[in-house]
């Protein structure tokens, strides 16, 4: 149906009335300027990339530790790492359902990889705030409610890495040095601590309002309300539901790891990669790196000594573990990002299946 916007013009008796002309059409510069946007965001991608190349520090020596014998584990972890993105997808429409909103797996999909490629190649994966545009173009999703879904989401990576990370510490801390505990203990600390505090009025408001102050509708306070109704929507089958599709990702990226292991010749159990994983991820949680890269190195470089092996094999697993994890899963997101790269504006396309 075709819009009228009204015009005040005068009649013949001097008195103003309205008159339903049609909108005028957009500009070409207009059309210009959003192509050229368009342009712009898709050209992201590619200097991501080159802020990846120039993190891949001495790979040289995990590809001088591999053969052509290794290809067939890497190619199955390559592999395992591809199953685990639809999982998240499906956790990101349980979550949705539970809004009353019906959302394609496939344009799922391909907003988590557009912006898990940001959110890889980024401190902190600021990259997942892009999924409220997604959400806001798609789905007609306020920002607010947007923001309540993605603290559910990322609620769901934090907690259930974090119950496993738990138990790799209790596990490891005969084999490790107090200072790697101490350490290992103070990252669990401040990944629990951290959420929990968003879903305090105080706090929240004030880290909501940073994040979301260009949003419409949130300076007028109205946000504040709508992300806290957001967070009660969600229901214990669906929270229950979104943590198994999260701990089978996780078991996948477990999975991941231990096909580097078995390449690299490391005499390492399945339970000792998932407890070494888990650790690692919880201090490299904190936003003080891309994907890890240095911290979690670090950590195998103390870490393997006091489990037989060298501190030059910890990090070469390391390493190895971003190669054959972080980078197809960037590779991924570069391909996704060019499919379909964040929406421009705020059309409500009705994305559901």
């Amino acid at each position: 149906m075709k819009t009228f916007r009204l015009r005040r013009c005068a009649c013949t008796n001097g008195v103003l009335m309205n008159e339903s002309v049609p909108p005028e059409p957009r500009t070409a510069a207009a059309m210009r300027r959003r192509r050229l946007l368009g342009v712009g965001v898709r050209l992201i991608g590619p200097a991501l990339v080159l802020v990846l190349l120039l993190q891949l520090h001495h790979l040289d020596a995990v590809l001088a530790a591999l053969t052509w014998d290794d290809a067939g584990l890497l190619t199955a972890g390559g592999v395992l790492g591809v199953l685990a993105h639809p999982l998240r997808a499906l956790r990101w429409r349980t979550l949705l359902v539970a809004r009353g909103h019906r959302y394609a797996l496939s344009r799922s999909l391909l907003s988590l990889l557009s912006t898990g490629y940001v959110g890889h190649l980024t401190p902190g994966r600021v990259g997942d705030v892009l999924r409220l545009q997604y959400l806001r173009h798609d789905l007609g999703m306020p920002y607010p409610d947007g923001l309540a879904l993605l603290m559910i989401d990322r609620c769901c990576d934090v907690y259930v890495p974090l119950t496993v990370a738990v138990v790799a510490a209790c596990a490891l801390a005969p084999m490790l040095t107090g200072d790697l505990v101490l350490v290992t203990w103070l990252g669990v600390l401040f990944m629990a601590a951290g959420p929990p505090l968003l879903f305090v009025p105080a706090t929240a408001r004030g880290a909501a309002a940073l994040a979301l102050r260009v949003a419409p509708g949130w300076a007028a306070g109205e946000g504040l309300d709508r992300f806290f109704a957001g967070l009660r929507h969600q229901r214990p089958r669906h929270l229950a539901v979104a943590a198994v599709f999260t701990a089978l990702a996780l078991l996948l990226y477990y999975a991941q790891a231990y096909t580097v292991a078995l390449a690299l010749d490391l005499q390492l159990s399945f339970v000792n990669v998932i407890f070494l994983l888990a650790i690692a991820g919880v201090l490299g949680a904190v936003p003080i790196t891309i994907a890890g890269l240095g911290v979690r190195e670090l950590f195998f470089a103390l870490a393997f000594p006091q489990l037989g092996s060298s501190a030059e094999a910890g990090v070469i697993f390391g390493l190895g573990v971003f190669l054959v994890v972080h980078v197809p899963a960037t590779v991924l997101g570069f391909v996704s990002w060019q499919i379909a790269p964040p929406p421009l504006g705020t059309e409500n396309q009705k994305v559901s299946r």
